[in-house]
């Protein structure tokens, strides 16, 4: 029970024999606990030493114990105290491990990782040590049969442990059917997403220490290879080229749960529609996107350039800018 202050199954015995007889000798300390006189005399320095006894002057020495309380607790808070130092050392001792490993082994900055099985398993890894915050670039190619959502399982999980998500997802990506309802889901549980007319890559930055970068060429039916980039000059262009991309992109917002809208706000099928004009999409790819004709896409688009006062698609977005809505 005592292990955590530094006292062992041997210690513990001698330190409770000591608190049953509250004063005592080595020779009986060690006879009451079946431990030999040099294992004795030992644990009592130790006991001294932490405070938990004290010696009394004269001969034979006595060792007198303290009250379990008082001193087991100023034992506990020492502790405490040291634990919450070695924490705050472990940001320096990074640091200089980061500092260490950016050039000393240049050649394992970025690994090739090759395989089904092993990308997976080095994906999932990279995953389950998110501890604060994951960004990503999403956009297609994506393996069959559902490519296109299945990281939403893995990502809800991370927004459920507190992870903050940021994705970037292409416009290619958003016209896909579905793909919207799929980003919305995401952003219900705490997904931060944008959308961004030409995202360079597919990309996943695991806090600031890990990045992964899928290659998959369209048509392949898996995921087989993928770069792994270590803390490096890389990493650092990859999490400045996301910050960047994340800036210059369209906020997607939810609109209303329902079909109409308050006053001043917009319904879900607007918030839908304006994203997709916003990012650049052709009425042919937002009717995809959202299941409409192109025709319904123009009567819709028509109606929002009515509402807001704007002539052109382009004074739809300002507009909408400045009303907060994107």
């Amino acid at each position: 029970m005592l292990e955590p202050i530094g006292l062992g199954d041997a210690d513990e015995a001698i330190y409770d024999a000591l608190v049953r007889r509250t004063r005592a000798t080595v020779p009986e300390l060690a006879q009451d606990a079946h431990s030999s006189l040099p294992v004795t005399r030992r644990v009592v320095r130790t006991l001294v030493g932490l405070g938990l006894a004290t010696r009394t002057a004269g001969r034979p020495s006595r060792y007198v114990v303290v009250p379990p309380d008082r001193a087991i607790e100023a034992v506990l808070r020492e502790r405490e105290a040291a634990l919450r130092d070695t924490r705050r050392h472990i940001g320096t001792l990074m640091e200089i491990y980061r500092a260490s490993t950016r050039f000393a082994h240049p050649g394992e900055l970025v690994e090739v990782i090759t395989g089904r099985g092993e990308v997976n398993e080095r994906w999932g890894r990279m995953q389950q040590d998110i501890r604060v915050q994951m960004r990503g670039f999403d956009r297609p190619p994506y393996a069959a049969p559902r490519g296109a959502s299945d990281s939403n399982e893995v990502e809800l999980g991370l927004l459920g442990r507190g992870v903050k998500c940021r994705v970037v997802y292409d416009k290619s990506a958003i016209e896909l059917p579905g793909r919207i309802d799929d980003i919305e889901l995401g952003m219900r549980h705490g997904e931060q997403a944008r959308i961004d007319g030409d995202v360079p890559m597919k990309l996943a930055i695991a806090d600031d220490r890990l990045a992964i970068i899928p290659l998959m060429r369209p048509g392949d039916p898996a995921l087989t290879a993928s770069y792994l980039i270590h803390p490096s000059p890389l990493l650092d262009a990859l999490i400045a080229l996301f910050e960047a991309v994340w800036t210059r992109s369209v906020p997607v917002r939810l609109g209303s749960a329902g079909g109409s809208a308050e006053p001043g706000e917009l319904s879900a099928a607007e918030a839908k529609l304006l994203m997709l004009l916003a990012s650049g999409a052709t009425d042919k790819a937002a009717g995809r996107a959202l299941g409409w004709s192109e025709r319904t896409v123009q009567r819709h688009a028509t109606k929002l350039m009515t509402r807001v006062g704007a002539q052109t698609r382009f004074q739809i977005a300002m507009e909408a800018t400045r009303r907060g809505w994107i």
